[in-house]
C-alpha cells in the first residue's frame, strides 16, 4: 500500500460529532505516551500530520485523517489519561468505548504496546475488553529501536503469554519503530488487505 495523500479531517469530542462513516476506518489507541502520533506520522510519511507531544495524555479528542481519499486513520485518546480530573477521564473512556462499540465502518483497532516494558495490567484489561465486545484488533509493539531485537521479541512473547491467560488464540502482531520505520510495510500491507484493495 502506497500512501499518496494524508490529510487531517476533523476532531470530535463526542460520538455525535464524528463524521458520517463513508470510508473504512482503522483506529489507533494505546496508553499515554506509547508513540501513537509518531507511528501515524511514520505510516503516512509525514512529520507533522499528527501532533507529537512530550506530555502524556495530550490527545483528548478523536482525530480523523483521510488517507488516499479512500480510508481513515483514527487517532483515539490514550487510555490512562493521567493528567485529567477523574470526571474527565471517565468522559474520555465513555467516548472512546462508544466509538469502538458502535462505529460503523470500523475495520480494525490497532492497540499500541510499548515494547520496552513487561505486560501492563491496563493493556491486558483493555485488550480483554475488546475481545469481550468482539471488536477486531491487532497489537502493535512500538519503539523497537530502543532495545535489542531479541529483547523486543521477548517482551512481545511475554505479553502474548500473559494475554493467553484471558483469551484464546493470538491476534496479529507487529513490531514497529517510528525512528527506523521498522514494521511500516507490514502494517500498511495488512491495512490494504483489510480494506480489500
Amino acid at each position: 500500500m502506497k500512501i499518496t495523500s494524508a490529510r487531517f479531517a476533523l476532531s470530535s469530542t463526542s460520538i455525535q460529532d464524528c463524521p458520517i462513516a463513508e470510508l473504512p476506518e482503522f483506529a489507533f489507541i494505546g496508553r499515554s505516551n506509547v508513540g501513537k502520533s509518531s507511528l501515524l506520522n511514520m505510516l503516512c510519511n509525514q512529520k507533522a500530520l499528527a501532533r507529537v507531544s512530550q506530555k502524556p495524555g495530550h490527545t483528548a479528542t478523536i482525530n480523523f485523517y483521510v488517507i488516499n481519499e479512500e480510508m481513515c486513520f483514527v487517532d483515539l485518546p490514550g487510555y490512562g489519561y493521567a493528567k485529567a480530573p477523574k470526571s474527565e477521564r471517565n468522559r474520555f473512556n465513555d467516548f472512546v468505548a462508544d466509538y469502538l462499540e458502535f462505529r460503523e465502518g470500523l475495520q480494525q483497532v490497532f492497540v499500541l504496546i510499548d515494547s520496552r516494558h513487561d505486560p501492563q495490567a491496563i493493556d491486558i484489561n483493555f485488550v480483554t475488553w475488546l475481545v469481550e465486545c468482539e471488536i477486531p484488533f491487532s497489537l502493535v509493539f512500538t519503539k523497537s529501536d530502543k532495545s535489542k531485537p531479541g529483547r523486543v521479541k521477548a517482551k512481545r512473547d511475554l505479553f502474548l503469554e500473559k494475554l493467553g491467560e484471558f483469551i484464546e488464540g493470538e491476534p496479529p502482531t507487529f513490531i514497529t519503530s517510528s525512528e527506523s520505520k521498522d514494521g511500516r510495510l507490514e502494517l500498511l500491507r495488512f491495512v490494504r488487505e483489510l480494506a480489500g484493495e
